[in-house]
């Protein structure tokens, strides 16, 4: 029978008979029906997308949530059908860890072990975040400061595949429904960037996207937070960095950056008609460049709010000092919002400060303070040194801010200059005379402790060390720029400048340093101490708004943690290897904090919020599968 015929043609063909378009066209159709029509389709022609999502077989392995790698048991391969697409041997996960860990090891250079580390994170996600826990002293300066630095720098050249969201200026006016693209539906942190100012680099545009996605790695393996509730996101407005605009491999937007700088219109009386005429036509084109920023801005955040809710975290991240502060104080009364650079950097460092006071004696407001930087950073952990202060002292907030003096790229900031800096400094522009430079600030203001976050390498010089020791039996010296490269001074030059007297802590890490045959271990003020358990404190506890006292309650849980074991050994933080614990700890004062002040909306309130933040943390051993 004909019909018999054809069938029987159709079944050896994949469901195509001979006689369809595909045959008469050439088309091979052995095998697989072309149901979707791509092998039909010329090269011009678009084609549809499908994909089949089940969680077995083929695409089982290539789902990095669930994917066990050769820890597929027996029954589990035959469950899933993966018998034939794993080799034989069942290897535990411990074992996988020290095969990774080993070829980790043997990459020769930094940014290499980043690549493959990153790469693992997209193919097995509990076995990343094993490997980070479990060794997380030597996996930490990889997977974030100061390798990511390099990788932003770079991140161009080493793109694989897009982690985290894009949002752009071409998305104002549908971000909402770029952020549904998401595929998770219940976010709990986002970190988001616009690349305007990555670590101590400068403006590195989309390519700032290395920040967001390390930083929430950090989220997990040191906090906790699960990896499906964690967003990075980098905004996109362009870039004013010429390298990045000119390389063929930029994955930005390539245009001038938008700016969320309020513009001023230059007005010289002496100026001829025609050059006011330009300024006011830059002027104009600066204030469209501010409103297209901030619009896009305004849109982000209430996308979040309205798809996500108003109980996820936003963790502003390396945005320029002019916008850094404008977005936390215009946000912080409507939205969950957070800046690591300003309140996440200014917990660690007070935590530092009050574990280092330890060792000097005294309260904080008995010492003097002395900041060379007054962007975000140091701004951000004065303001909180002084309400610390206050709180301790029962001082008013101006009159702890007596202490705290500030040099930035001009000098001492003093009342004379206040005409002419910005408004967050001024708070700090005490009265004296004009001084230009740091080593003649110390030797006029004599402060306990000498804090830069100015991201000018090498800044520290030994005569500024000497003038620290000539004035304390034991100087504190805070070197926290990142990366290696801008850090003040290094652990070496602070210890043998100080004579070993030196209380040091720094933005990067450092080895071990001896002198006098005495050994010195650098504590490293990183920021992975607090952010991670601030987090898990918000997201615990349901917290709908974040205050100044939930961030003074995770630098004193920080501080508390440091035993007179560490103090032996000269550091001002516990070590990283306890992280987890310390992590808990941090997240039970914060939540603790956010129900006395009213704004947790998690009820009841646990008896116990060490255990319970514990309980809530992922956990990266595999699961078993039916």
């Amino acid at each position: 029978m004909a019909g018999g015929r054809s069938g029987e043609e159709e079944g050896r063909n994949g469901g195509v008979p001979p006689s369809s378009d595909a045959a008469m066209a050439g088309v091979a159709t052995g095998g697989v029906e072309d149901a979707y029509g791509e092998d039909r389709a010329t090269e011009d022609q678009p084609i549809t997308p499908w994909a089949v999502c089940i969680a077995s077989g083929h695409s089982l392995l290539r789902d990095p949530r669930h994917n066990k790698g050769m820890s597929f048991t027996e029954k589990e391969r035959d469950a899933h059908y993966l018998r034939g697409l794993l080799p034989p041997a069942v290897l535990p996960q411990e074992l996988q860890e020290k095969r990774l860990l080993q070829n980790v090891r043997e990459l020769e250079t930094p940014l290499h072990r980043y690549m493959f580390l990153m790469d693992l994170q997209e193919r097995n996600e509990r076995l990343f975040y094993k490997l980070m826990v479990d060794n997380v002293e030597e996996l930490l300066p990889v997977v974030y400061t100061p390798t990511v630095g390099e990788a932003c720098q770079k991140y161009g050249s080493i793109f694989m595949r897009p982690q985290g969201l894009y949002i752009s200026l071409k998305d104002k006016g549908r971000v909402l429904g770029v952020l549904r693209n998401w595929p998770e539906k219940s976010i709990q942190v986002i970190v988001v960037t616009d690349g305007e100012r990555i670590l101590g680099l400068g403006d590195l545009g989309c390519q700032g996207m290395g920040i967001p996605v390390g930083k929430l790695a950090l989220y997990t393996a040191l906090g906790g937070v699960r990896p499906s509730g964690a967003l990075p996101i980098t905004i996109d407005v362009g870039t004013n960095n010429e390298e990045l605009l000119n390389d063929e491999f930029y994955i930005g937007l390539r245009q001038r950056r938008a700016t969320g700088q309020v513009p001023r219109l230059l007005h010289l009386p002496w100026l001829n008609p025609v050059v006011t005429l330009w300024s006011r036509v830059l002027t104009a084109r600066l204030h469209f460049s501010f409103q297209e920023y901030t619009e896009l801005l305004d849109e982000f955040m209430a996308a979040v709010k309205q798809n996500y809710g108003s109980k996820t975290l936003v963790q502003f991240e390396d945005f320029a000092n002019h916008n850094a502060f404008t977005l936390l104080e215009k946000y912080k009364g409507t939205h969950l919002v957070f800046n690591d650079d300003i309140q996440g950097t200014a917990a660690v460092v007070l935590a530092g400060l009050i574990a280092g006071l330890k060792f000097v004696g005294g309260t904080l407001a008995d010492h003097k303070f002395l900041f060379f930087g007054a962007g975000e950073a140091g701004t951000g952990i004065a303001e909180l040194v002084a309400l610390e202060i206050s709180m301790q002292s029962h001082l008013s907030p101006e009159e702890a801010r007596k202490n705290i003096w500030l040099v930035d790229s001009k000098g001492l900031i003093v009342s004379s200059r206040k005409d002419s800096i910005q408004p967050f400094k001024k708070l700090y522009a005490h009265e004296h005379e004009p001084v230009k430079d740091l080593l003649s600030a110390i030797k006029d203001i004599k402060p306990t402790a000498l804090i830069g976050s100015a991201g000018v390498g090498q800044s520290f010089t030994k005569e500024v060390i000497e003038a620290m020791s000539s004035i304390n039996k034991r100087p504190i010296i805070l070197a926290l720029s990142n990366p290696t490269s801008k850090s003040e001074c290094t652990a070496e030059q602070a210890y043998s400048w100080s004579e070993g007297r030196a209380i040091f802590g720094s933005g990067s890490p450092f080895d071990p340093v001896k002198y006098n045959d005495k050994p010195f271990v650098p504590a490293q003020a990183n920021n992975a101490y607090i952010f991670p358990g601030f987090g898990l404190g918000v997201v615990i506890s349901g917290a709908i708004r974040v205050k100044d006292d939930m961030v003074l309650a995770a630098a004193e849980g920080l501080a508390e943690q440091v035993t007179s074991e560490h103090f032996d050994k000269g550091l001002i933080y516990p070590p990283f290897s306890s992280i987890r614990k310390i992590s808990a700890n941090i997240a039970a004062h914060v939540a603790a904090k956010a129900y006395d002040l009213g704004l947790a909306s998690h009820l009841p309130r646990p008896r116990d919020l060490v255990k319970y933040a514990e309980s809530c943390m992922y956990s990266p051993i595999y699961r078993s599968y039916r």
